[in-house]
Order: C-alpha cells, then structure tokens, then sequence
C-alpha cells in the first residue's frame, strides 16, 4: 500500500487546522497562569498569503497522524502543555510550512514565547520567500527585546515590501512604538530608514521614534523631510504641529495656520488647529474655523459632530446644541452619543428637565449605562441624591462591568456631597464581591484617601498594580500620594517615572512628576514638568502645584496670574482655593 506525502495532508480533517488562515497572534489575549512572559504589544502582520508554500517530501506515517491528532485534540481542549511541544515536535520532524505556521499559531496564544520564536523560524526556513513568516519572526523577536536579532528581518520585511515600502514602515513603527526602550528603537528605525531616505514614511517613522526617545530636534528634522517629499501629507504636518507645541503652543498654532493657507481643504489639519484654538480659549478664531469647516464639507456629519463637540468645549452652548442636533438629522453613525451630548448641553445651561428627558431617549447599548449616571446626576443637582441613587440601584446591569459602572456613579454622587466615608464603604461592599476587579481597586483606592485610609490606598493600588502592570494611573496615584504626603520620596518618584514611561504625554502624570521633584528640592526640574502639564491642560490642581513652585522661585506675579486666571472657571475647587489663601494671605496679612 502506498503511504500519503505530506503534501496531500490538507486532505484529511485534523490538518484543515494547519491549513487555517494565516497566523495573526492576537493583540490581548491574556496569558495563563502558568506562563511568566508578558503579553506582547499588538501585531500588524501582512495580509494572508495567497501563494503555495513549497512542501517537502515528508510521508504521512502513522506516527506524524497519530502526534498530529494528539497535538490538535490538545489544542482545541486548552492544553497547551501537551500541544505545544507536540507541533514543535512535528514542525522540527517534517520541516512543513503549514505545520511549523499551526505550531507558533498555538504557541503564541498559550505564551510560550520561546517554542514559538522556534516555531516561526522552521517556517520561515522552510517558506523563506514567506513574508508573512518573515513579519510574525519579526514581531515576536521586538516583543522580547532583542531588537539586533529583529533587525535582518525588519530589512527583509521592508526589501519585500516594494512598491509598498511606505506601509511597512508605518506598520513597523506602530509595532515598534509600545517598546520600552525608546532610545533603542530610535537607533534602529534610523538604520532601517537610512537606505530610504527618500520615502516620506520612513522618514516620518524616525520621526515618531525620535519623539518617544524625547530627541526633539531629530523628531522635527525627520518630520519637516517627510513633508518636503510630501508636502500635502495631513499626518505628517499633524505629526509635526505635534512636535512643535511640546515647545510652545504659539508655534504649533503658527505652522498650522501656514499650513492651511497652502492647502486649504486639509479637513483634519483644520480641525487641530481648531482645537488647539479653544485649548487657547481663542474662541473667536475658533468659530471662524468652525464656519469654514461647515462650508467646506457641509454633508459630512463626521465634520459636524466634531465643530460641535469643539463648540461645546468653547462653551458655547447654542453652536453646540445646534450642530449636534443637526448631525441627527444627518443620520450621523452612533445617534444615541448624540442624545447623550444633547443632554450634557442642556445639563450646563441648566436646563435639568430638557437634559433628563434627553438622557431618557438613550435605550439599552453602548452609551446607556452613560446616560443613567448622568440622569442620576442630574437628579442629584436638583436636590434629589436619594432619588439619584435609587434610580442607579433599579437600573438593570447585563454584566459585571455594567454593575461596577453604576456603583461608580452612586459612589461619585457620595463625593460629590462630601459623604466621603459613605463612597468609601459603598465601594468598599463591591469590592467584596469582585476583589480583583481593577475600576474598583483603583476607586476604592482614591475614596481610601479622602477618609484618610492610607494603608488601604496603597494595597489596594498595589494589588492593581500586580494585576494591571501596565496601569498608568495605579502607579501615578500611589506615588503622587506619596509625594503629596511628603513621605518616601526616592520610592515616590520611581513610581511617577513608571507611570510616565507609560503614558508618556498624560498631563496629569507630568504634575506629579513635577510635585514630587518640587518636594525633592528639585524646583526647575519640577518647573519644566508643571509648565508642560499645564500648557496640555490647564487644570485646577496642576495649576495650583505650577503656582506654588513659580512662587518658590520668586515668580510671585506669574503665579498669581495662573491662580486667578484659572479660579475664574474653577471658584470652588478646594485645592486650588487652599494654595491660594496659604500664599498670598501669608504674603499679605492685611489680605486675611
């Protein structure tokens, strides 16, 4: 009897599993227990393949069918311990593309990194003309750091990309940008870019990867050459005003305006520059922006919900109401955000029952649980926090995320009151019930501080943090706590610096930053983070920890310009209304 090749497996059920489309790791599957690697960044992978792979000459013996049954049958009941060496078995065997595919394919779901670095390799040797093989080595090798090992594939990946060298750039600077070592990637995007100088998304790639590297000047070189080869190139001249308002807002507001005058009809630089007019509070230019937004593209009901998202962060409130009611008639894709909009715009006017009988027109889907908590809140303006919180407790959850989002809700009414230790123990019975749920360590965490529980902020925080490892603000509000307090400073500070490597542009996590070097001493190093902070937003607190460190530097004037600029639109913010009179009162006894 003759016994089957290898080639005429895809024939029988158990190898259609290997003949599946085209391994694509998933971007946030979590990894078992069992596995220590941590879950990779998200992959961006060619599309599949619609080539035949060269096949060997392997025979289908029974002992290839029966590892195969036993490795698939393994694979479909969750036991990757069984069926992952059992497809690196075969895979190393009969040197076969697909099977070598199916065995990182199962690999990589289970996290076993390294079978699955093996595994991707057998396929590309014995597929090397694979770019998708190619792209998966490539990206498994960057999600462990080893960068020099990645690099011959990334030129590999780039080289086999033509006439489409320009995506693979962009795909490998979105697979590179979630990298921890920004300098490192900086280097190795210049050397990979350096032989296509001439190719406008490689150019703004170094860009990008400059500027997570904090090399400004490299960022904005890479990005005016990426113009210069394109010059109509909306995401670069973004990128570029991007890079240009970390200097100074009156710059980026500049370069967006020349921009424009060039090309006229750029609807997203428009838009930006737009918004960083209202950031100015520049209203009146705003609005013209806004008109001629909506006459340039009149039936775009995208372009309308965004002036009329800008028109209400401008306050001004008849523009806004007015654009948002007409991207409904432009049946615009996601009609209850609108309803929930509508009712905000009605609840900052005042106009309590308009907004509820907006919020009440949201039914069950995405924006529903929103407009309960926004109902209650109104509820709870008007005088009626114990209505308020009983219509949160009769609405109907689908699920445990719905649930902890209603507690949320009551528990933010609580504090809004100032029933601090009422917040505290409504949170405190949710957690019991989902101990590990991260929203609610992170709350329950933030109401510990307001009753002065500072051991049950920081395990909490701390239990968020085993969970979460790449939660920003577990790490930032334990260490700005920690500042805030004036304790454990050196540990404080590490804690910020985590959470900035994270979330490299929040504004919030550049305060602490720049509270904690304060309480260090640090004051023009804390100074340059707050100035920062502030220029992205200019809050109430960030503006009175900005105001305490320019008036320990002898800029008094200065700061008192900030504090009564920004107590104009925040007169009841507790913490800013405290840094306020222990300055100037003390300053000025006369004042008290």
């Amino acid at each position: 009897m003759t016994i089957p090749r290898l080639a005429a497996i895809a024939a029988c059920a158990m190898f259609a599993a290997c003949a599946q489309q085209p391994t694509q790791p998933p971007a946030s599957a979590a990894p078992p227990a069992t596995s220590q690697a941590k879950p990779p960044a998200k992959v961006v992978v060619a599309r599949p393949e619609r080539r035949q792979p060269p096949l060997p000459g392997q025979e289908l013996t029974e002992a290839v069918l029966f590892k195969m049954m036993l490795a698939e049958v393994a694979a479909q009941r969750g036991q990757p311990h069984v069926a992952v060496p059992a497809y690196l078995e075969l895979a190393r065997e009969t040197r076969d593309p697909r099977v070598a595919q199916r065995a990182t394919e199962i690999a990589w779901n289970a996290r076993f990194i390294a079978a699955a670095i093996e595994a991707a390799g057998i396929w590309l040797q014995a597929d090397p003309e694979s770019p998708q093989a190619r792209q998966v080595i490539a990206t498994l090798l960057v999600n462990q750091a080893q960068l020099a090992d990645a690099l011959p594939h990334l030129e590999k990946w780039v080289a086999a990309a033509k006439p489409n060298v320009g995506p693979a750039f962009l795909q490998i600077s979105a697979l590179l940008a979630r990298h921890e070592d920004k300098k490192a990637v900086s280097e190795l995007m210049q050397a990979l870019a350096k032989p296509y100088s001439e190719v406008p998304e490689a150019r703004l790639a170094v860009a990008q990867a400059a500027w997570n590297a904090d090399e400004s000047e490299l960022s904005l070189t890479e990005a005016r050459a990426a113009l210069g080869l394109r010059p109509d190139w909306e995401i670069a001249a973004l990128f570029q005003a991007q890079v240009l308002q970390r200097r100074s807002n009156s710059e980026a507001l500049a370069y967006l305006a020349d921009y424009l005058k060039q090309y006229p009809r750029s609807k997203d630089v428009r838009l930006n520059y737009a918004r960083l007019l209202v950031n100015e509070k520049n209203y009146n230019e705003a609005r013209k922006q806004f008109e001629v937004l909506l006459a340039d593209f009149p039936n775009n009901a995208d372009v309308t919900m965004a002036v009329a998202l800008l028109a209400m962060q401008a306050n001004d409130y008849d523009a806004a109401e007015a654009q948002f009611r007409r991207a409904l008639e432009m049946n615009y894709k996601d009609p209850d955000a609108v309803r929930l909009y509508l009712g905000q715009v009605n609840e900052e006017r005042k106009r309590y029952d308009e907004a509820l009988k907006w919020y009440q027109t949201i039914g069950p889907g995405e924006q529903y649980i929103s407009a309960q908590a926004r109902y209650a809140g109104v509820l709870a303006k008007q005088g009626r926090l114990g209505d308020a919180r009983k219509h949160l407790q009769q609405v109907s959850a689908e699920n445990n995320q719905q649930r902890v989002q209603l507690t949320q809700a009551e528990a933010q009414l609580l504090r809004e009151a100032a029933a601090y230790q009422d917040a505290f123990d409504l949170l405190g019975r949710a957690l019991e019930k989902l101990p590990d749920f991260p929203d609610l360590l992170y709350d329950h965490a933030m109401a510990a501080e307001k009753v002065n529980r500072f051991d049950v902020l920081e395990s909490n925080l701390r239990k968020l943090i085993q969970i979460r490892p790449d939660h920003a603000h577990a790490y930032n509000a334990l260490g700005y706590t920690m500042a805030d307090r004036n304790e454990r400073l050196s540990e404080a500070r590490e804690l910020i610096a985590t959470a900035l490597k994270l979330a490299p542009e929040d504004p919030f996590i550049m305060d602490s930053m720049g509270w904690v070097l304060y309480r260090q001493g640090r004051n023009k190093e804390g100074l340059s983070y707050l100035q920062r902070a502030y220029a992205l937003r200019p809050d109430p607190e960030i503006a009175a920890h900005l105001g305490e460190v320019l008036w320990a530097e002898g800029q008094r004037e200065q700061a008192q310009k900030i504090w009564s600029e920004v107590l104009k639109e925040h007169p009841k913010n507790e913490l800013l209304q405290n840094t306020v009179k222990r300055f100037i009162q003390a300053s000025n006894p006369a004042a008290r």
